[in-house]
């Protein structure tokens, strides 16, 4: 069962790359939320750990939520996804195999010296940027980057990290695309696209990692 799922999952991620940059439609919105919600379907068939099938749920929902328009379907994405990595979080700090020593030593220790750097810097480029949307941007920083600081506590050379790297850069694109970038820059031409790629491998990568 999990193969059709996950099969299923492919067929509307992809369907969603060439809807992205299309105007809102329930199509559009029933690829995206499909194409993870799919996965958290997959997952919970074949016995993957509780507080995955959450995450990739709560993500789902975020994608259902910021597949439309409006401040407050941002706003509840925002929640959604902040939810999402929290789960996350919790779900590599309860692993058997988790040590949150790791973070003090090598080379965790720098990448999570080069998240904190990020951090300030995120904080620096979005605060003057946001509006009235500062307060919720502001606080989902440190929630995206403390699970990324989570996945550090796992043994390296796991799909988890170079998989919450992928969420992570994501994140920073969207804000990116949100609040820093014209609507004529051209980076807008590829924007999207690497959003969706890096989010969606990211939620792929964390079902095959623990199932």
């Amino acid at each position: 069962m999990m193969q059709w799922t996950a099969a299923g999952a492919v067929l509307c991620a992809a369907g969603y790359l060439f809807l992205t940059v299309q105007p809102p439609g329930i199509l559009r919105s029933l690829a995206k939320t499909a194409a993870v919600a799919l996965l958290a379907l997959g997952g919970g068939l074949a016995g993957a750990p509780l507080l995955l099938v959450l995450a990739l749920g709560l993500c789902a929902l975020g994608d259902l939520f910021l597949s439309r328009n409006g401040e407050s379907a941002f706003m509840a994405g925002v929640g959604a996804f902040a939810a999402g990595h929290l789960a996350y979080a919790a779900l590599f700090l309860t692993r058997p195999d988790s040590d949150p020593v790791r973070v003090m030593q090598m080379p965790a220790a720098a990448v999570a010296a080069v998240l904190l750097v990020l951090g300030l810097i995120m904080i620096r480029v979005l605060a003057p940027r946001a509006g009235a949307l500062k307060a919720p941007v502001l606080a989902y920083i440190p929630i995206i980057l403390g699970m990324g600081a989570a996945a550090l506590t796992l043994p390296f050379g796991t799909w988890v990290f170079a998989a919450a790297c992928a969420f992570m850069l994501s994140d920073m694109i969207l804000a990116a695309e949100t609040f820093v970038l014209s609507e004529e820059h051209p980076l807008r031409r590829i924007t999207p696209y690497a959003v969706w790629v890096l989010y969606w491998g990211a939620q792929a990568g964390f079902l095959a990692a623990f199932s």
